[in-house]
């Protein structure tokens, strides 16, 4: 299949390389080069925008990192709707508000292109490893045409409904993962500071009622999952800048609804005050680093 792909950042770049080695013809933009030069030479074509990349393409997928490029990506005279012809599906992969999307789809219509949000969920190694899970809002029949190609670069691929819900899905499990990895940070520090051992304590939580994901694959501090940002000093994964956008959208999206989020909103402002001590680049699980004594 003829695909264009737009936004090869740490995730994007990943799950392009995934289509390519599945067989598909990729048309590529990005504003690195670097990037595009490594994906030609596995046998991608580079674009000179994304209305060049939609053009000849029978399908394009987007992965891009806020609202604002989303709109202007799929907008500008340069965008994707000036050059996607009628009828070719549009899966935008970003995690943004889903107000944003629902803007997209209709202007998309209009011209007669069936656009799906497909958030993701699985970080850069999920990416890699073509194991994300992608939360799907579009109708049944574009569904039904995106799960194979989607499959080829997730292992979990869920309809969440109609376009839209793929977003909200997305953002309200971030906030509940914002949330749990404060906790477990708060829990792991206070056993630290009374005394016990750390992976003993880690050990009874994950074969307890506190156990959960934070803790049992990502656990926040240093030398329980070896496998974990936390034990190569909080690179790599997710960073904490990503998950105060997250929280962000989900903060806002409740002030929208006149839902309470009381616990995502301290969360937002701790995670706040994380990226204003200049430590947004770490992986979110750093946070715990605010709870430790200095040793």
């Amino acid at each position: 299949m003829r695909i264009a792909f737009i936004g090869l950042g740490n995730m994007g770049a990943p799950m392009a390389r995934n289509l390519i080695k599945a067989g598909h013809q990729l048309s590529l933009f990005d504003l690195n080069k670097d990037v595009l030069a490594e994906l030609a030479e596995l046998g991608g074509q580079i674009s000179a925008s994304p209305k060049d990349a939609a053009s000849a393409s029978e399908l394009v997928i987007t992965m891009l990192p806020a609202a604002a490029h989303v709109r202007s990506v799929y907008l500008n005279e340069d965008g994707v709707l000036a050059g996607v012809r009628a009828g070719t599906p549009v899966v935008d992969c970003s995690t943004i508000d889903p107000q944003t999307v629902r803007a997209v789809h209709a202007a998309a219509a209009r011209q007669g292109v069936d656009l799906a949000d497909a958030p993701v969920s699985g970080g850069t190694g999920g990416a890699a490893a073509g194991t994300l899970t992608f939360m799907v809002g579009a109708s049944e029949a574009l569904f039904a045409t995106l799960q194979p190609v989607l499959a080829q670069m997730g292992r979990n691929i869920v309809h969440c409904g109609e376009v839209g819900t793929g977003q909200i899905a997305k953002i309200c499990n971030n906030l509940l993962l914002g949330i749990s990895m404060i906790g477990v940070s708060e829990a792991m520090a206070l056993g630290n500071a009374l005394g016990i051992d750390t992976k003993v304590l880690a050990g009874i939580i994950n074969s307890s009622t506190g156990r959960c994901w934070s803790s049992d694959t990502y656990n926040p501090w240093p030398g329980i999952v070896e496998t974990a940002p936390a034990s190569r000093g909080y690179t790599g994964g997710f960073g904490a800048e990503l998950m105060l956008k997250d929280l962000g959208l989900a903060t806002e999206a409740a002030r929208q609804a006149h839902q309470p989020v009381i616990l995502g909103a301290v969360a937002q402002q701790l995670y706040q005050a994380m990226s204003l001590r200049g430590e947004g680049g770490k992986d979110f699980s750093a946070i715990i680093e605010g709870y430790r004594k200095p040793e």
